[in-house]
């Protein structure tokens, strides 16, 4: 298979979909790989370097995309690349489409294979493709949120971790999952107060038996997230509803019962966020301020470390990778159950419910859909 590696283009977005070490794993499966020049610069990975592990170095992402059966990226397509991608190729990629009813349509409009990271689902729920960039971003939120609570970036002026006779600050995770967890640790270990949040009693005890004295659990509703938010000083929202929009836990009214210079760091937004305020920013210009509250909405915060984070990603997508390029698409998705709830568009119909949910688009089963293909 023609294996091509963009680019990515999308603001201050510095990962890139391969490694090195991923190119040189499936040039021994026998494939062909075309990256595209200084793709992997932003993560630390010279042209040099894919050559020597057997890649072809293309001039331009138009080139990549011309040539490549399959595109491995990391963000999902923006508007310059629409026109690019041609019917029936495969993009192996983040997508969250039910966040994007532009892109969902020019996917739709274009007839490619969408196999979206996010929604490839073991049987025990877990999401392989997500876990990596979650638990980055997780980690990240406590280190931005704390940063932005300091005052001259219109934060209250607290250290999270306090010091001797001064209380630390109070951190509310919303959402217990990889996200969540990874957010309650790293604030706890800086010091902070955390409350963590969530539906699941199961794994609010999970969090109780193994998290430190600094953290407590408490269960998610309505009353107990309005009391806690007139406290908190820095808010993690960190819920997920695989291949849906997020749940908006924390709503417009509920801001004015928030102190002054509050910090809400929304890692959801890339799947429309649980905080209704929040709409998605940049690394370029990461914040803005409702109602005296800081919002830190970067879509992409994974981005902003991409030498870990590529590397952490490629270690979970390459075995994927290398299934979607032996067997082909089609029958790696028959295979493979993980694959096959990665479907999300094919060749023009909506094949996930929460995509076609998400947009009131007629849902196409994928069963049908693998079943066409293989005329």
């Amino acid at each position: 298979m023609i294996i091509g590696v963009p680019k990515e283009i999308k603001n201050n977005e510095n990962r890139v979909g391969l490694t090195p070490a991923g190119v040189a794993e499936l040039r021994k499966h026998g494939h062909t790989l075309l990256v595209q020049h200084n793709a992997g610069e932003g993560s630390g990975f010279s042209d040099e370097e894919y050559q020597t592990a057997g890649a072809t170095i293309l001039p331009t992402i138009a080139d990549v995309y011309e040539q490549a059966e399959m595109i491995i990226k990391v963000k999902e397509p923006i508007a310059e690349e629409y026109p690019l991608i041609k019917e029936n190729q495969l993009l192996f990629t983040y997508f969250h489409f039910a966040s994007g009813e532009e892109l969902t349509h020019a996917m739709i409009e274009r007839k490619a294979i969408c196999l979206a990271y996010e929604t490839v689902e073991l049987s025990n729920r877990a999401l392989p493709l997500l876990i990596p960039m979650s638990e980055v971003a997780g980690r990240m939120a406590p280190q931005e949120g704390a940063k932005y609570l300091e005052k001259p970036l219109k934060g209250r002026g607290i250290l999270l971790g306090g010091v001797p006779g001064v209380k630390p600050a109070h951190v509310l995770v919303l959402g217990a999952g990889i996200v969540g967890t990874q957010a309650a640790k790293v604030a706890a270990g800086l010091g902070a107060q955390v409350t963590v949040m969530d539906i699941n009693l199961n794994r609010l005890r999970e969090l109780d038996d193994f998290m430190p004295k600094n953290v407590v659990t408490q269960y998610s509703n309505e009353y107990n997230i309005r009391e806690a938010i007139k406290t908190a000083d820095l808010i993690v929202g960190a819920v997920l509803i695989p291949g849906a929009k997020a749940p908006h836990l924390i709503t417009r009214d509920m801001l004015k019962t928030m102190r002054p210079g509050t910090v809400v760091v929304d890692v959801a937004v890339d799947q429309g966020g649980c905080i209704e305020t929040c709409h998605p920013t940049t690394h370029e210009n990461p914040t803005f301020i409702i109602d005296d509250v800081v919002h830190y909405c970067v879509a992409n915060m994974p981005g902003a470390v991409p030498y870990t984070s590529t590397l952490a990603l490629t270690n979970a997508t390459l075995p994927y990778a290398v299934k979607l390029a032996n067997q082909g698409w089609q029958e790696a998705c028959r295979r493979d159950e993980a694959l096959r709830l990665g479907l999300n568009v094919v060749h023009g119909e909506v094949v996930y419910k929460g995509v076609a949910e998400a947009w009131n688009l007629p849902l196409v089963s994928v069963e049908s859909v693998l079943e066409g293909a293989a005329v």
